[in-house]
């Protein structure tokens, strides 16, 4: 036998005897779209919409690359998150750089299912433009925030995040204390009425609870939210005209907090203060549709469960 031939016999033989070493163990998820996806590796070079970045790098597992929905400085769902050394490779709704995206080789694309919408993370266009690069998954969104944090934990801990790490388990330990604080102040006004609203300089939009992950968390910790008589087609919101918008009269109105110029535009209407709430000043923020981790959803529970127990019960109908 060569000497040639007893290298390679005795380097075969080494990585035999390695576990992991010669084959890598395959990855599996089955995501919300009701897909199992399958990798040949454990991913670790991830691209992922701002929303799975939300849910994801609090426990510890840190894409390549983000793209957002609007600017890095504007998007709330990444408010507080160490962003270094991650690329950003959108900056709009429906919109990536295909060369960034590619630039970065990832193994994996992560986003949310939509099943209202039945797409994912930044619409067919996002989809179309990653899909060719790495298998696109993650979890669905669905009637709890509470839920879409822990199906995150799941996709964490399979990407070998460690869920018993001290910060995390900090976090979620504070947003059980604000969730019993939520709870505790909601019975004490338990015919306290609260009313979600989006502001808009064409119209206010109230939003429907089922259309919403936190709302229906809210709901079922016992807050009475006001639902649209109408909503629209895709279920989320029914369109008020400004000179109809006391249709509904609240205790408490929560105003979507995505943009500071929602509130603003809210506020600039003249007839803003026909919501006897709004004119009371009973009007607090609502985490619209970007809570993914523990410690984002104590910070809002906690502005909540204030604004509760400083509202006027008598104030709506």
């Amino acid at each position: 036998m060569s000497l040639k031939t007893l290298a390679a016999t005795a380097f075969a033989t080494l990585l035999l005897s390695v576990p992991g070493a010669a084959f890598a163990e395959a990855w599996t998820y089955a995501d919300g779209s009701g897909t199992t996806v399958t990798v040949n590796h454990v991913p670790t070079r991830i691209i992922a919409s701002q929303d799975a970045a939300a849910g994801l790098i609090p426990l510890g597992i840190r894409p390549v690359g983000i793209y957002a929905d609007s600017a890095i400085a504007d998007a709330k769902a990444l408010e507080g998150l160490d962003l270094t050394g991650i690329e950003i490779i959108g900056e709009a709704w429906g919109e990536v750089s295909i060369e960034k995206a590619a630039a970065l080789k990832p193994d994996l694309i992560v986003g949310e299912w939509w099943p209202l919408d039945n797409t994912w993370s930044g619409g067919a266009d996002v989809v179309n433009a990653l899909k060719p690069l790495a298998p696109i998954t993650g979890p669905k969104q669905g009637a709890s925030i509470v839920t879409l944090i822990e199906d995150y934990e799941k996709l964490a801990a399979s990407l070998g995040a460690d869920l018993a790490a001290p910060e995390v388990a900090a976090d979620k330990a504070a947003f059980e204390t604000a969730r019993d604080k939520f709870k505790a102040a909601v019975a004490t006004k338990p015919d306290l009425s609260a009313l979600a609203v989006w502001a808009g300089t064409d119209a206010l939009y109230v939003a429907a609870t089922e259309g919403s992950s936190e709302l229906m968390d809210f709901a079922s910790w016992g807050l009475k939210l006001i639902d649209p008589v109408i909503a629209d087609d895709r279920g989320y919101w029914e369109t008020l005209s400004w000179e109809n918008i006391d249709k509904y009269q609240p205790d408490l109105i929560l105003v979507d907090n995505r943009s500071k110029i929602t509130m603003e535009t809210a506020k600039a209407q003249a007839t803003w203060t026909t919501l006897r709430a709004a004119a009371a000043g009973q009007v607090t923020d609502w985490p619209a549709f970007r809570l993914r981790n523990y410690a984002a959803y104590a910070t809002e529970l906690d502005k909540l469960s204030a604004a509760i127990a400083a509202a006027d019960v008598s104030i709506g109908d």
